[in-house]
């Protein structure tokens, strides 16, 4: 399964009535990923009003958090994760630190500012195209190993692990798409089991 995210982190700055929307777009690939950028930015704007995000991750996009931050509820987190799904994104975090200026932008205007904010951040960075990886273990005789060498090189698979000694052992990543074909290959060598 393939996906949208983005290759690199982005930023971008919004200002709208004096008050300064900082965007910062992030890949990451797990909850604790994403927690990590948030608090790296809650903690650098410690100054700042508001530091509101969003992230979106899986290649199911099944898994999604969003936060005002003291904003009014629904008029930060939610424009921000509204981008992301917007552009189709995923295994990705935005955050947008507010310094307030002084003029109150209203629930319309905070609601357009951050949904601008995070648009500006995802439009700098560049979005690629990803498969959702997945991984396979696998023994064999020492005698096989040749033949199993041969098909992970053909395969152009990625080598986890692996354990060479008579009964040999080895883990794989390759793309989900991938895998039983690969699997149905590797079971046709003497003496492979998963």
């Amino acid at each position: 399964m393939n996906y949208l995210t983005l290759a690199a982190p982005s930023e971008a700055k919004y200002t709208e009535k004096m008050s300064k929307f900082l965007a910062f777009a992030h890949p990451v690939e797990s909850v604790d990923d994403a927690k990590a950028v948030i608090a790296e930015y809650g903690r650098k704007y410690h100054d700042a009003r508001h530091v509101c995000w969003a992230y979106m991750l899986g290649a199911k996009r099944l898994d999604y958090q969003s936060t005002d931050n003291g904003e009014p509820s629904g008029t930060a987190g939610k424009p921000i994760l509204g981008q992301i799904n917007s552009f189709n994104l995923t295994d990705v975090v935005i955050v947008v630190v507010r310094y307030f200026g002084g003029i109150k932008l209203g629930t319309s205007g905070l609601i357009s500012a951050y949904r601008e904010a995070a648009r500006e951040a995802i439009e700098a960075g560049t979005i690629i195209e990803r498969s959702e990886m997945g991984e396979i273990s696998f023994t064999f005789p020492y005698l096989s190993m040749n033949d199993v060498m041969r098909l992970v090189k053909d395969s152009g698979v990625k080598v986890i692990s692996q354990e060479f000694d008579n009964a040999c052992r080895m883990t794989v990543g390759m793309p989900t798409d991938d895998i039983d074909g690969f699997t149905a290959r590797l079971l046709d060598i003497d003496g492979t089991s998963i």
